[in-house]
């Protein structure tokens, strides 16, 4: 929720943000708050808290608090320390695989099941599909090829920025661009996405709520994860982009049926006997 929070930022007004500013600081003096001492703490009206509470997909305050009070009752259990040089493997371990488990509860809570069975639609509509990624997340739009193109229809990702922006203005109405990345912000993935919606293609993007890849998409399947940017390993975004394209995988291969799973079976078949 907290991640919820900071994502939603940008696209907060001033009084909703003294709200958030609040929410960050002092979540668990909030999970016991009314809706009169919130506001009262944060020095705004209470329909400014509930404006608040909208603005980050809650239906109002009780149920912000609820969802709120389950983030933080999750983040006990699996709160993500920092990593320190002193640690042992076994406690290395521990906190890094923890913080993959709070991840994938974060996706898990979070995402919108709207927008994936519309994600769902578009794939099945459209007759190839093209992958954006850079950074870490080029490493997600690979891992996403190799699922997709066994599900009967072209898919490739690309890496490369120039690549992105020459094969975006190739596209067309039957096409489907998916755009990843964590932070929503890069600007080539900015401007190959523009150029694909502006060949006509649609565009599923798989980014935080509220940055400004996520408002240029037409689907966004949200990955609002709280990346620590201190630990070498952005693990955590990563995993989480990649279970929301499973997830889209998965939906697309159940919606068609005997038939697609015929052909996952072939493209199993095909590769059987190279392995001992």
């Amino acid at each position: 929720m907290l991640g919820t929070v900071r994502s939603a930022r940008m696209t907060l007004s001033k009084s909703e943000d003294k709200v958030a500013d609040f929410v960050l600081s002092e979540p668990d003096v909030v999970v016991q708050a009314s809706i009169q001492s919130l506001a009262k703490s944060c020095g705004v009206s209470e329909p400014t808290v509930v404006r608040f509470c909208k603005a980050i997909g809650c239906n109002g305050y009780h149920d912000f608090k609820m969802k709120l009070a389950r983030s933080q009752a999750s983040q006990e259990k699996y709160f993500f320390r920092d990593v320190a040089s002193d640690d042992s493997s076994k406690v290395l371990s521990e906190k890094l695989i923890d913080s993959a488990i709070a991840s994938m509860q974060d996706v898990r809570n979070q995402l919108d099941h709207r927008a994936v069975d519309h994600a769902i639609d578009l794939y099945c509509e459209a007759e190839r599909a093209e992958f954006y990624g850079s950074g870490g997340s080029a490493v997600v739009a690979e891992d996403a090829q190799l699922k997709f193109f066994r599900l009967g229809k072209p898919a490739i990702s690309y890496a490369d920025p120039h690549i992105q922006l020459a094969s975006a203005a190739l596209l067309d109405k039957h096409s489907l661009a998916i755009a990843i990345s964590y932070t929503g912000r890069n600007k080539d993935m900015l401007d190959a996405v523009a150029l694909a919606k502006q060949a006509g293609a649609p565009v599923v993007t798989v980014t935080c709520t509220g940055s400004p890849l996520a408002s240029m998409g037409g689907v966004n399947l949200n990955v609002d994860i709280a990346e620590d940017s201190d630990v070498f390993s952005p693990l955590k975004s990563r995993l989480a982009q990649m279970m929301v394209l499973d997830i889209l995988a998965v939906g697309v291969a159940l919606r068609g049926g005997d038939q697609m799973m015929e052909q996952l079976s072939n493209a199993t078949l095909a590769i059987a006997d190279k392995f001992v």
